[in-house]
C-alpha cells in the first residue's frame, strides 16, 4: 500500500474536509463538503443514499476533490477522481476508517442517523 504521501490525493493530508464536486448532467459543477477518511490510494466517504451526489455520482463517476473548511472554502489544490458506491460487504471497512478519524463526532453522527432512519452508503474514491 502507498503511503500518503506519495499519494495522488497528499494534498488531502492533515485535513479535516474535503470538497468533493460531482457534476450534473449539463456539467454543472456541486461541490459539497464532506468528511473523508483516507487509505493510500483511496478515499472513503459516508454520505444519505438518496443524496443529491450519490445519483449524480450513479450517472457519472467522475468527481474533484480538494481540501477546504466545513464551509467549504477551499484551501488547496483539487484533484480529479472517479467514485463508486461500495457494495455493502466493503462497507464496514470504510466505517471503521471513519470511525478511527473523526471519533466521537463519526459516533454522534451515527446516533443521529439512526434516530431519523437514515439510509446510507459509503462512496470510495480512487485517483484517475
Amino acid at each position: 500500500m502507498k503511503s500518503a504521501v506519495n499519494s495522488p490525493f497528499r494534498h488531502l493530508a492533515g485535513h479535516r474536509y474535503m470538497s468533493l464536486t460531482t457534476f450534473r448532467k449539463d456539467g454543472t459543477p456541486v461541490p459539497t463538503p464532506v468528511w473523508f477518511a483516507q487509505e493510500g490510494d483511496h478515499l472513503y466517504v459516508v454520505t444519505g443514499a438518496e443524496s443529491g451526489k450519490v445519483k449524480r455520482i450513479r450517472r457519472n463517476a467522475q468527481v474533484e476533490v480538494a481540501p477546504c473548511t466545513v464551509r467549504g472554502e477551499l484551501l488547496g489544490e483539487s484533484a480529479e477522481a472517479m467514485a463508486r458506491i461500495l457494495p455493502e460487504e466493503d462497507a464496514p471497512h470504510a466505517d471503521a476508517l471513519l470511525n478511527r478519524k473523526y471519533r466521537w463526532q463519526k459516533w454522534a453522527f451515527d446516533l443521529l442517523g439512526r434516530l431519523r432512519g437514515d439510509r446510507r452508503v459509503w462512496l470510495e474514491i480512487m485517483p484517475m
